[in-house]
Order: structure tokens, then C-alpha cells, then sequence
């Protein structure tokens, strides 16, 4: 078993400068898809899980179980995470309880005060169970379960506060957004995120993992520049839903679902399946965190 919480493996990639994959799941085949990637790969990896892909995949408990008996019986032997992704102040308790590993409370909808309060009350809550904790400042581009984010700019001294309330690493916008990236998108701030990096560093007396989410679409180069400059952690979910669909759409124009007993859904859905664990290794292939377990 190798479940556990994201601190560590999170802070190595921040000191050795390279970056933790937290892939999104939204199923058991795109569960064991990524447990086969991150075993192959030797890569420490976060499995995410939205709110709504908790409510669609049966409840916290269903999703933590599923997560650790795959886990086992797949013998995975790499460091794996079972994160609530962009979770609200109940749903990061409940995932508490219910046996994440690690658990992000999206506070940044909220006034700064209370989204400071809430993510401090987490905090207290994740560390008596050994839950590593994620929390968000300056909220990011497009839409994540209903939450619409401008993909504005995180204040420094915002940043600076939310990284004193205790958490692990932090999200905060540096003009990334959620789905895919419009054609007209001026690309990531690297001279903010620099400057933000180093004042929240320097206020918690050691480097502070930044959190890139978004990494869908934001060109390679700008990846491993932001990687350069503190970011330790990045989130991808909807290329994995791309070359899902792309993948079942070659297969179905193919005509090769007509063919025996392809409807089976074990059959029909795997070349879906096989086209997340390709895109999946292009973008560990980016972030440096192979062979890192």
C-alpha cells in the first residue's frame, strides 16, 4: 500500500525542481489508467477528485476505497495521494473523514478574511489525521464545478497570509484558467509568479510549493519555466477528457465498434482509455517526475 499524504512528495519536487502530477479521475477505468501510468512511470502522483466527480463516482468513501483497494491490487509501489481537488469547507471535512490523504479547500470565492479563517480551520482539522492540505488565493480562469474564476492575479500579500495559515502549497492565479485556453490568451505571469514564490517562501522559512492549475493547454516551455520558479504541483483534467473523447470518436468513425462483440463496454471504451494513458505520459514526460518514487 502506498497511499499517503502529498507533503513530502510535493516539497521534493519543489527543492529538486521538478513537478508532482495531480491527475483528475472520473471513474474506476480512469482510476486504474492512472495508477498504470504512475506505476510504469515510477512517478509520485496525486489522484484528484473534483467535487462533482465525488458525487458522480458514489461519495467520499467510495472514491477513497476505490483508490487503496486498486491500489493494492494492482501492487502499486510509487507514492500515491487521494486529493479532494477544489473541495468546499464541508466537502474537505468530509474527505477528512472519509480517508483522503490530502484534501484542497477552494476558499478563494470568499472574502480574503474568511477564506483565511475557514482554510486555517481545515489546516487544524487535516494535521490530526495526517491529511496534507491545499489551499487557493487569487481565483484561476474558466470554470471548476460551477465556480467561475476570471483568472485574475494573486496579490502577493494575500498569498503571503494564506501561506502562514499552515498548508502544504498553494494555489494562486498567475493567469491560468480551467478547460481549454482561447486562442487570444496572453500566457502565464512568470515575473509575478517569481516574485510571488520567493515573498511567501521567505515568510514561512522554507520554499512553498506552488500549485499550477489549468496545465491543460499552457504551452510546454511556459510549464517548465513555471517549474523553474517554485511550481511543484500541476493539475491536469481536461486533456485527459480530450484525448478520452477523441480516442472513443477515431474508434466509433472507424466503424471498428460494428465489428464482433466490440459494444462490450470493456472493449468499446478501451481505446478511450488507452488515449488518456498516452496523454497522461506526455505530460509526466513535461513535468520531470518520472522515475521519482
Amino acid at each position: 500500500m502506498t497511499i499517503m499524504n502529498a507533503k513530502q512528495m510535493i516539497q521534493n519536487a519543489r527543492e529538486q525542481q521538478y513537478a508532482i502530477s495531480a491527475f483528475n479521475t472520473n471513474n474506476l477505468e480512469w482510476t486504474q489508467a492512472i495508477l498504470r501510468v504512475a506505476k510504469e512511470r515510477q512517478a509520485p502522483t496525486l489522484m484528484a477528485i473534483s467535487m462533482g466527480a465525488v458525487k458522480y463516482m458514489g461519495g467520499f468513501k467510495v472514491v477513497a476505497n476505490l483508490v487503496r483497494n486498486l491500489d493494492e491490487a494492482m501492487e502499486i509501489d510509487v507514492p500515491i495521494a487521494i486529493h479532494l481537488d477544489h473541495g468546499t469547507f464541508e466537502g474537505a471535512k468530509e474527505a477528512i473523514d472519509a480517508g483522503f490523504t490530502s484534501v484542497m479547500f477552494d476558499g478563494s470565492n470568499l472574502p480574503l478574511a474568511e477564506n483565511l479563517t475557514k482554510t486555517a480551520e481545515i489546516v487544524e482539522l487535516a494535521k490530526k489525521s495526517n491529511v496534507s492540505v491545499e489551499a487557493e488565493v487569487g481565483s484561476i480562469g474558466g470554470e471548476e464545478d460551477g465556480v467561475v474564476g476570471d483568472g485574475e492575479i494573486a496579490p502577493i500579500d494575500d498569498a503571503i497570509q494564506m501561506a502562514q495559515t499552515g498548508i502544504d502549497f498553494l494555489a494562486a492565479g498567475i493567469g491560468n484558467i480551467h478547460g481549454q485556453y482561447p486562442e487570444n490568451w496572453n500566457g502565464l505571469h512568470l515575473d509575478h509568479l517569481s516574485e510571488l514564490s520567493t515573498a511567501v517562501s521567505n515568510a514561512v522559512n522554507h520554499p512553498m510549493p506552488i500549485v499550477l492549475h489549468g496545465g491543460s493547454g499552457i504551452p510546454d516551455d511556459q510549464i517548465k519555466q513555471a517549474i523553474q520558479l517554485g511550481v511543484a504541483k500541476v493539475n491536469v483534467n481536461t486533456e485527459a477528457q480530450l484525448a478520452f473523447h477523441q480516442g472513443i470518436r477515431d474508434y466509433v468513425l472507424s466503424n471498428k465498434d460494428l465489428e464482433g462483440k466490440n459494444y462490450d463496454p470493456r472493449k468499446f471504451l478501451k481505446p478511450g482509455f488507452s488515449a488518456i494513458e498516452q496523454a497522461l505520459n506526455e505530460r509526466i514526460d513535461v513535468f520531470g517526475n518520472a522515475n521519482k518514487a
